[in-house]
């Protein structure tokens, strides 16, 4: 009997243990739903929406405990405050916010104070999306909007927090307003869609600016931001959406101050259009000492070539006569080394049969010695081809005809190239082979829909690296052979002024970029694929 005792006694406590067991285990933190509620405001000091307003202080209060995330960002006051306001508490979980205001508010004027997505709870990071503050220092508050979207006239894709802004048209309004003072009204796009709104505001006549601003002071500059603006004045109240295209212009003309970087080369860096700029030494030089000038290939830079000369600095002069621009620089010599000739190529391992072929030279190529050229195919079989020489890619560009399945070798004796200074190539052998048909794909585009041209059809990668392009002034099938198998962006550039590139806008001279129309998704290249796709355009 005792012993059946001890048992039941043993199988109770074992039985009230696993009970215990099973209840923790319910009961931890892994268990149960999400919470995806976000943190709700449940009243605010003054409240929302006060009229004849002037505190100095406002507080919101929030159900539960709320933090404060990327509020630079997100934050958007319009009109905008001079001096940024004080937000308390950051970087610890609170049950309210507090913005000190240390501005002089403007009289009779509506503020709206959006905070974006800057507000989620503490546990799960559950935003309280585009949370709103709205109170006037008049006897009412302001309701009109405004509405639309920002696109990139570029990328596929807009940035995000983009500004958008309106200028009230008044008597003190110019285009160069928006170079140094901040808008009446502001909002921003989001960091998902590229959409805004513009609220509480009060009718009238306005300039729409948008702004990717950079340095977050709410103005132009030329340097960093890109800009978009709507052509003709916005009057409020207003039925219409707009669309702004952003865009980077061209800066304005600035010569750099220029510098030594070899014993025969000094840098004359610029900012904007160079074609009109003009370098001429004030220094006498040396008759024994021959000049020319060269822009550097992919850069912001004008090379001034010279041969050696033992002046201990030369004087400059770099005139803009379309800017009405003139600059002087001292260049002092040092002891530098020559910069000697190199040579390369564009073409390594694979060779595209789209691709061609050519020498790039780091310093003015003068002359070309075809006899000293020679082009094999299968290591022994010559073939023919041309040769240009570009003097302004500083390059020498060949033609010949490219068959797959092939190896090719080109060969330079030295003295094939010799360039400014009288400097040869030594010996130069490059090969390259090609694939097989079947190892590449084919595209053939029809254009459809709104169509003007002339236009540019462009092939790019996913990066916005062109690839391939087509240029025509009439209807035609785009065909782009030899296509390696990748997935391509395309996109057609509407040429307007035919000069066979894309170009940019200019807010002061009120000229809209040249418009480009993105295929919708990304089309799939594969090998020994023949792919055609229609792409119905929209104006």
């Amino acid at each position: 009997m005792v012993y059946l005792k001890k048992v039941l006694g043993f199988l109770f406590f074992a039985f009230i243990v696993l009970a215990l067991w099973q209840c923790a285990k319910r009961g931890s933190p892994s268990g149960g739903p999400k919470d995806i509620t976000p943190p709700k405001l449940v009243r605010t000091e003054p409240e929302n929406f006060s009229i004849n307003f002037k505190a100095k202080k406002i507080r919101l209060y929030f159900d539960e405990l709320i933090k404060l995330e990327d509020v630079q960002n997100q934050l958007v006051v319009s009109p905008p405050f001079k001096n940024a306001a004080q937000i308390m508490p950051q970087g610890i979980p609170s049950k309210y916010i507090e913005l000190t205001i240390k501005d002089t508010l403007r009289e009779n004027t509506t503020y709206t104070i959006n905070f974006g997505q800057s507000i989620v709870d503490n546990n799960e990071g559950n935003p309280n999306r585009f949370l709103t503050y709205v109170f006037s220092t008049g006897d009412y508050i302001d309701s009109l909007s405004v509405s639309g979207a920002v696109k990139d006239a570029y990328d596929r894709k807009a940035e995000e927090f983009i500004s958008v802004m309106l200028y009230e048209m008044d008597s003190t309004y110019s285009d160069s307003t928006i170079y140094k003072s901040p808008p009446l009204y502001i909002s921003n796009t989001g960091d998902s869609l590229p959409l805004f709104e513009l609220k509480n505001l009060k009718a009238g006549k306005y300039a729409l600016i948008a702004l990717k601003d950079v340095n977050k002071n709410n103005m132009f500059d030329q340097k960093q931001d890109k800009i978009g603006f709507v052509q003709d004045t916005i009057t409020i109240p207003t039925d219409s959406t707009y669309v702004l295209s952003l865009f980077k212009e061209i800066p304005d003309y600035v010569a750099s101050v220029p510098s030594y970087v070899a014993k025969n080369k000094v840098i004359f860096g610029f900012q904007g259009d160079h074609r009109d700029m003009k370098i001429e030494p004030l220094t006498v030089l040396p008759d024994s000492v021959r000049t020319t000038i060269q822009k550097e290939r992919g850069k912001d830079t004008l090379n001034y070539w010279l041969t050696p000369t033992d002046l201990d600095s030369i004087i400059f002069t770099v005139a803009n006569d379309k800017m009405k621009m003139i600059d002087t620089f001292t260049v002092k010599t040092r002891k530098l080394p020559l910069d000697s000739l190199k040579v390369s190529t564009t073409a390594s391992g694979k060779f595209n049969l789209e691709d061609t072929f050519s020498l790039l030279a780091n310093t003015p190529i003068t002359e070309v010695d075809t006899s000293k050229f020679g082009l094999m195919v299968s290591d022994s079989i010559p073939i023919p081809y041309t040769h240009a020489l570009d003097t302004l890619g500083n390059k020498v560009d060949f033609d010949f005809e490219v068959e797959p399945n092939q190896k090719y070798r080109f060969s330079f004796l030295p003295g094939a190239i010799t360039d400014f200074f009288g400097m040869q190539n030594d010996t130069l052998d490059y090969s390259f082979s090609t694939s097989s048909l079947t190892d590449y794909g084919v595209l053939r585009m029809n254009l459809g829909g709104s169509v003007t041209y002339p236009v540019i059809v462009q092939l790019t990668n996913e990066k916005g690296d062109v690839i391939r392009e087509i240029i025509a002034t009439e209807p035609q099938v785009f065909e782009f052979n030899s296509l390696e198998p990748s997935n391509y962006v395309a996109r057609v550039i509407f040429d307007e002024n035919g000069n066979g590139k894309w170009d940019t806008g200019s807010y002061l001279n009120k000229i809209q970029p040249e418009r480009i129309s993105y295929y919708p998704g990304l089309i799939e290249i594969r090998a020994n694929w023949e792919k055609e796709e229609s792409f119905i355009l929209s104006n």
